[in-house]
């Protein structure tokens, strides 16, 4: 539920459409190798995710909430064109400020379309873990697979139910005996 409510309050950043943009950066990586490659960097930093992704995060709270959340850090990036022609339009790294806490990456996707099929042949054992909600301006359908590392999230907008539309990583903490490493 905690994860669910990190990307619902993330929810305000998914609208609007990829426009041409000169600060879009290029990468070299597929999103498959993207995602492989950043399952590898848990725990979450700014400067592993600016690595991975060819991007600069700045500090961002896109919450639009009018209290200031001082639970996190926001860092936001992109747009970022991977090779595949998917394109990264908004990166969301939130890392809470305690220790433990191995962050929480959000990917929010325009370009090439990716399908449940496509989702499916990298991650054959989802599971829906967030079922269709009509009743939301920004109503999606969430499956998820459960690696040894936490959760990885797919999510499909009902406006446009055949293209993922987002992807959330959402690490297990880290182990107190870890934290010294």
């Amino acid at each position: 539920m905690f994860s669910l409510t990190i990307w619902l309050a993330g929810c305000g950043s998914t609208t609007g459409q990829y426009e041409k943009d000169s600060r879009t950066t290029q990468s070299s990586r597929t999103l498959w190798q993207a995602i492989d490659t950043l399952t590898q960097q848990v725990p979450f930093t700014t400067d592993k995710i600016e690595n991975v992704l060819a991007t600069h995060l700045v500090v961002k709270d896109n919450s639009k909430s009018p209290i200031q959340n001082t639970a996190f850090q926001f860092y936001t990036g992109g747009p970022i064109r991977l090779s595949d022609g998917v394109i990264i339009r908004n990166v969301d790294l939130r890392i809470r400020n305690k220790a433990g806490h191995s962050g929480f990456l959000v990917l929010y996707l325009n370009g090439t379309c990716v399908g449940m099929s496509d989702v499916r042949a990298h991650y054959s054992d989802l599971k829906l873990t967030y079922p269709p909600r009509p009743d939301s301006t920004y109503a999606f359908t969430g499956y998820s697979a459960f690696p040894l590392w936490g959760k990885l999230s797919f999510s499909f907008l009902e406006r446009n139910p055949d293209c993922l539309a987002s992807l959330s990583f959402d690490p297990k903490p880290i182990e107190a005996d870890n934290m010294a490493k």
